[in-house]
């Protein structure tokens, strides 16, 4: 199978590392350090479940690089969606499939503007990774796991096509006939997790530990349910309380990427979580005021550690 994978970070590197080493034809688009070192000495992924690694040469620069496409697996921060799309378009006319990996549940909505409508499937995954140095991907723990499938129940060949690749890659995946559903039910647990890791500045042990900042999870992601179920997706009632219960199964070290790129002064995917979950609850007549003041109280980080005005 030939694969692009738009987003050569922890989840692109990941998934993409484990499919080229089972034989598919993958081709990464990285920039920066990460694309030299790529080129240079190759992509290395060091996991517990065992080290993989791409020979150099299957990287390119630029979408328009890339030689033709079965499927395309966008990894990259929400914020770059919109170019993405718009540089998508071609390899999508031309038939091929894409899913997004992306956190959030904007980022389908962004492709569908630019592309056709049947060529965009739903996806999530689960997965702790991140890029340690230029050209080196660290994975974290064992889990590894993608859901994806066509919006509306539909059959879809690319999809149970790439669901052969990964279980023959080893990867834990699933096709979904209810994708939307799937992909709120991570929203609810990611915005709950990075919206009280980076407002607390603590991973999930502390948050949930504490009387008050345990009540900010559970409301925080009562209110996703909530816009959710507004937008008629097909979430239980007392979903949050499920996620809430989850989230005390967690290694309580375990935090989130928002927090963690907050701590390092990177810019934040804050409007398409917290503030995502605040818009659109204004939108639908739903009150979300435990999103609204996260998302107020991180602003000032949303583009980066903010600097500090002259007296």
């Amino acid at each position: 199978m030939r694969i692009a994978v738009v987003g050569a970070g922890g989840v692109g590197g990941y998934f993409g590392a484990r499919l080229a080493a089972a034989g598919n034809d993958v081709t990464f688009v990285a920039r920066g350090g990460h694309l030299a070192a790529i080129r240079e000495k190759g992509l290395t992924v060091r996991s517990p479940l065992g080290e993989l690694r791409v020979a150099p040469g299957a990287v390119v620069p630029a979408i328009a690089d890339v030689e033709g496409a079965d499927l395309v697996l966008v990894a990259v921060k929400l914020w770059d969606t919109e170019d993405v799309a718009r540089q998508l378009r071609s390899l999508a006319e031309s038939g091929t499939a894409v899913i997004s990996l992306q956190n959030g549940v904007q980022k389908d909505t962004v492709l569908r503007r630019h592309l056709p409508q049947e060529s965009v499937l739903g996806g999530v995954c689960y997965i702790s990774a991140f890029i340690e140095e230029p050209g080196v991907v660290a994975h974290n723990g064992t889990l590894q796991r993608m859901v994806f499938g066509a919006y509306g129940g539909k059959e879809s060949g690319p999809a149970r096509a790439l669901l052969d690749r990964c279980l023959e890659a080893g990867i834990d995946a699933e096709l979904s006939a209810d994708i939307e559903r799937v992909i709120w039910e991570k929203f609810v647990f990611l915005v709950g997790l990075s919206a009280t890791t980076a407002a607390v500045r603590q991973p999930i042990g502390v948050v949930r530990g504490e009387a008050g900042s345990r009540s900010l999870l559970h409301d925080v992601m009562r209110e996703v349910v909530a816009v959710g179920r507004a937008k008629g997706v097909a979430l239980d009632s007392g979903f949050a309380d499920d996620r809430l219960a989850f989230c005390d199964t967690l290694p309580p070290s375990m935090t989130s990427s928002m927090h963690n790129d907050l701590e390092r002064g990177h810019r934040l995917e804050l409007a398409w979580l917290s503030g995502a979950v605040a818009a659109l609850g204004e939108e639908l007549g739903i009150a979300t005021p435990r999103n609204r003041a996260v998302a107020d109280i991180l602003s000032p980080y949303a583009l980066g550690a903010p600097a500090v005005p002259e007296a």
